[in-house]
C-alpha cells in the first residue's frame, strides 16, 4: 500500500502513543500501528488484512456496516459513537471502553479510513469510583437526616410539654408557630445551602478527570478553583452556626486590645478585593492613618467583613462601595454604602432575625445569619448597628463602637 518513504511512515506510526488503525474500503485492515496491536492483542502484523468486525463486539456487527458505509458516503472527519459509548473487542473475547476519532483519506485512488482509538478503561473505572462515592455520599445524607428529623421530632415533643404548661394559650400558639417555621426554615436552609456547592464540588471533581493533558492545565485550574471556593463558602456556613452556638450557650470570650483601624480596613479590603464582581470598586474610607480602638480586633474585622460582602454579593457589577469611617473623643462610627438591590419597605423590619432573608435576595445564596451574628456581637461590645434603605436603590448600614471596651 505505502510503498514511498515506507521507514519514516513505519517511524511515524510507531510514535504515536494513540492506537492508529488504516482499514480500506472492504473494511479490511491493512495496516496497525504497535499501540494498537497491543490495546487489541494481537502480536506484530497480526492484524493487517483482519476484517474491521474482529475489533468490534459482537452486538454492534448488524448495524455497523452500514455505518461505515454511510460515513466513507459522507467523508468528513468526525468522532466515533458521538454521544454514546462505544467499546472494542479483545482478541480473547473481552471487551473494553473506547474513543475513537475517524479520518477518511484517499491514496492512490482508493479510500481509507484511519481510526486514532485510545483505551479509556481507566477512565470509566474513575467515574464508576465517582459515582459510587456519590451514592454512598447521598446515603449518608439522608441517614444524617433522618437523624435529624428524630432529633427535631423529639425537641417538638418537649416543647409540646413546656406549651402545655403555659398559662396563656394564646402565646404558646404563637410560640408553637414561630418554632415550626424555625424548623421549616432550617430544614430548608441546610438542604439548599450544602445540596448546591457539594453538587458543584462533584461535577467538578468529575470533569477534573477528564483534562488529562497538558495544555489542559487551565480548564483543570478553572474547575480546582471551584473546588476551592464552595469547600470555602462551606466552611464559613459552618462558622456562622458555630458563632450561633456560642452566643446562645455565652461561650463567647472577648479578648480586647488597642489596634489601628487601618490594620483592619486592609485586611477586609483584601479578601474582598477577591470577590469583587466586573467593574465593582470598593472606595477606601480616607483619613484612618491614626484611628486607634481599644476593643476586640477579630470582631470588629469580622462585622466590617460581613457588611462589605453582603455589599458586593447585593449589588451588580461596575458599582461602588464605599467604606466611611469617624471618630470623636468616645465614638467611632463606620459605615458601608452600596447602589444594591436595597431592601424591600416590608422587610427592613426583620433584617436582623435569624435566618430571614428578604424577598428579593431568596435567590442569591446565603443562610441569612450573618447579620444576626454581627448585631449580637456588637451589642455585647456596647455597640448598635442600624441601616437605611431603598429598594433598587441601595443600603447604609452604620455602626456605633465606643472606643475603649465597656
Amino acid at each position: 500500500m505505502f510503498k514511498e518513504d515506507q521507514d519514516i511512515f513505519n517511524i511515524l506510526l510507531g510514535s504515536v502513543s494513540e492506537g492508529v488503525i488504516i482499514v480500506n474500503a472492504q473494511q479490511r485492515i491493512v495496516e496497525a500501528n504497535e499501540s494498537a496491536e497491543l490495546m487489541f492483542g494481537y502480536g506484530k502484523k497480526e492484524m493487517v488484512q483482519l476484517p474491521l468486525n474482529n475489533l468490534i463486539p459482537r452486538d454492534y456487527h448488524a448495524g455497523h456496516g452500514d455505518h461505515f458505509k454511510g460515513f466513507m458516503q459522507q467523508n468528513k472527519n468526525r468522532q466515533m459513537g458521538l454521544g454514546r459509548d462505544i467499546y472494542g473487542a479483545h482478541k480473547d473475547g473481552s471487551i473494553f471502553p473506547v474513543e475513537a476519532g475517524l479520518n477518511p483519506f484517499k491514496l492512490y485512488e482508493k479510500k481509507y479510513v484511519m481510526a486514532l482509538v485510545t483505551d479509556i478503561s481507566i477512565r470509566k473505572q474513575q467515574e464508576d469510583e465517582i459515582q459510587k462515592l456519590n451514592t454512598e455520599l447521598e446515603e449518608k445524607v439522608a441517614d444524617r437526616t433522618k437523624e435529624l428529623i428524630a432529633t427535631i421530632s423529639q425537641l417538638e415533643i418537649e416543647n409540646s410539654k413546656r406549651i402545655e404548661a403555659e398559662k396563656d394559650a394564646n402565646i404558646a400558639l404563637k410560640r408553637e408557630r414561630e418554632l415550626n417555621d424555625l424548623k421549616t426554615k432550617f430544614l430548608s436552609l441546610v438542604s439548599h445551602e450544602f445540596k448546591t456547592p457539594l453538587s458543584g464540588i462533584l461535577t467538578s471533581t468529575i470533569l477534573l478527570g477528564k483534562y488529562k493533558l497538558a495544555e489542559q492545565q487551565e480548564k483543570r485550574d478553572k474547575h480546582i478553583k471551584t473546588i476551592s471556593d464552595k469547600v470555602h463558602y462551606l466552611n464559613n456556613i459552618l462558622n456562622d452556626f458555630l458563632s450561633i452556638e456560642k452566643l446562645e450557650t455565652g461561650n463567647v470570650s472577648y479578648n480586647y486590645s488597642t489596634f489601628k483601624l487601618s490594620k483592619v480596613v486592609n485586611e477586609v479590603v483584601y479578601h474582598a478585593n477577591m470577590l469583587l464582581k466586573e467593574g465593582q470598586k470598593i472606595n477606601y474610607p480616607e483619613h484612618i492613618d491614626e484611628m486607634s480602638l481599644l476593643q476586640d480586633e477579630k470582631i470588629v474585622e469580622l462585622t466590617l467583613s460581613n457588611l462589605v460582602h453582603n455589599a458586593i454579593k447585593y449589588s451588580s457589577e461596575n458599582t461602588i462601595i464605599d467604606i466611611k469611617i469617624t471618630q470623636d473623643e468616645h465614638t467611632t462610627t463606620i459605615k458601608v454604602m452600596d447602589d444594591g438591590i436595597g431592601i424591600p419597605k416590608a422587610d427592613q423590619k426583620n433584617i436582623f432575625n435569624r435566618y430571614f432573608r428578604a424577598e428579593n435576595a431568596l435567590l442569591t445564596q446565603g443562610t441569612g445569619i450573618g447579620l444576626n451574628i454581627v448585631q449580637t456581637h456588637i451589642e455585647k461590645l456596647g455597640g448598635t448597628i442600624g441601616f437605611t434603605s431603598e429598594e433598587k436603590v441601595g443600603s447604609i448600614f452604620t455602626i456605633h463602637l465606643p472606643n475603649t471596651a465597656k
